[in-house]
């Protein structure tokens, strides 16, 4: 890990200057111009300056100024080789600068290498070179030891700034880039989750219905086989057709209760004991049911209730719901049939009914028993609330 550090890239943040807002990016454009202005203006306006060294500058300038666009280029392809060939180049160009007096290219040369090798090379090579770029400056600019100490001091400090602020802004571009994706990764998975409610509610509700319009229809076939009057028989029918119509309007229900509209638990098993002709017992105090608690009990007396008339016809039904603390619990009991010992219904239907029921139950961190009992049959849903 030690070694990784000191031989590490910076993030492309740093090398490629990205995250930068626009107007950061014009303020360090502007600046470069400034500086180099202030440097060309510095160089040529020296008193020190002899007359026979402009060439000689002139060309050492342009030499540096293209040194220094290879290193970045270097820097921008992660060569560190040739990185540190461009370096080595404008050490040399500052040290001929210093020779023929222009003090003030080879200082500048001298501590922006400094600061542009502790900001984007490796630590293993960027601490050499502003090593030996700081010293030169201190040794060779011709400023007091005092001096030339504090602006090498200032150089390291700006350059290690300059670095730390890079890394946090990359560290802080990337924390954003990976909320983006767990936020995209939530909505995703939110979206599969309602599809899949959506997509139960309307298996559940269509089940039941087809189930009920099955047992009706069955018994209509029957009926006719067996020569039984047309107003029997038109019953049977009749009752198949209110069963599709009672299926459209629970798979309205269903999408609204998924929408937070659903009318109350207690409301909807008076409507279905009073339309089955069952018994409803209501225990402790009725109080609002969360919508997801609430579909559970309605799909599970539904199914219950519809079960209990295909294999136990003529059975009586009882249905208990019960208001429990933190939960609320939903029984369907029936009594043995009244029917014929072997109903010719009783086979009707998928056959999932229980299943589904349970793994109802069991995602909303409830269960559900089913079973036989004294003669008849019990469904007991129990989730919480």
């Amino acid at each position: 890990m030690g070694a990784e550090v000191w031989s590490r890239w910076p993030s492309g943040d740093v090398l490629f200057r990205d995250g930068l807002t626009g107007p950061r990016k014009l303020l360090g454009l502007g600046g470069r111009l400034v500086l180099l202005t202030v440097v060309v203006w510095s160089t040529f306006a020296s008193d020190r300056l002899a007359a026979g060294a402009v060439v000689l500058v002139s060309g050492l300038l342009l030499t540096g100024a293209a040194l220094l666009v290879g290193f970045f280029l270097a820097v921008r392809g992660r060569r560190l080789p040739a990185a540190l060939g461009c370096a080595a180049g404008l050490l040399a160009v500052a040290v001929g600068a210093s020779a023929v007096d222009a003090s003030t290219l080879a200082g500048t040369v001298w501590c922006v290498l400094a600061v542009a090798a502790l900001v984007r090379l490796p630590l293993l090579g960027g601490l050499p070179v502003a090593a030996a770029a700081l010293a030169s400056y201190v040794a060779l600019d011709g400023v007091s030891t005092t001096a030339g100490l504090a602006t090498a001091g200032g150089m390291v400090l700006l350059g290690s700034l300059l670095r730390l602020d890079a890394e946090a802004r990359a560290a802080q571009r990337r924390l954003l880039e990976q909320e983006r994706a767990a936020r995209t990764a939530e909505a995703r998975s939110a979206a599969l989750a309602e599809r899949a409610r959506i997509a139960r509610e309307i298996h559940d509700v269509l089940a039941h219905s087809l189930s009920a319009q099955l047992v009706h229809l069955e018994a209509a076939r029957l009926m006719l086989d067996g020569g039984a009057e047309r107003d029997r028989v038109r019953e049977r029918v009749v009752a198949a057709r209110r069963m599709a119509q009672e299926g459209l309007a629970e798979t309205r229900q269903a999408l609204s209760a998924l929408r937070g509209e659903l009318t109350p638990v207690g409301d909807f098993l008076v409507e279905l004991t009073g339309r089955e002709a069952a018994r409803l017992v209501v225990e402790g105090s009725p109080r609002p049911v969360p919508a997801e608690p609430a579909l559970a009990v309605r799909r599970v007396a539904l199914e219950a209730v519809t079960n209990a008339r295909k294999h136990a016809p003529g059975a009586a039904v009882t249905v208990r719901l019960a208001y429990l603390a933190g939960a609320v619990e939903l029984e369907v009991r029936n009594t043995p049939g009244a029917g014929p010992a072997s109903n010719p219904l009783a086979d009707s239907g998928a056959g999932y009914g229980l299943l589904g029921m349970r793994e109802r139950a069991e995602l909303l961190g409830g269960e559900l028993a089913a079973g036989p009992e004294d003669g008849g049959w019990r469904v007991l849903l129990r989730v919480p609330t």
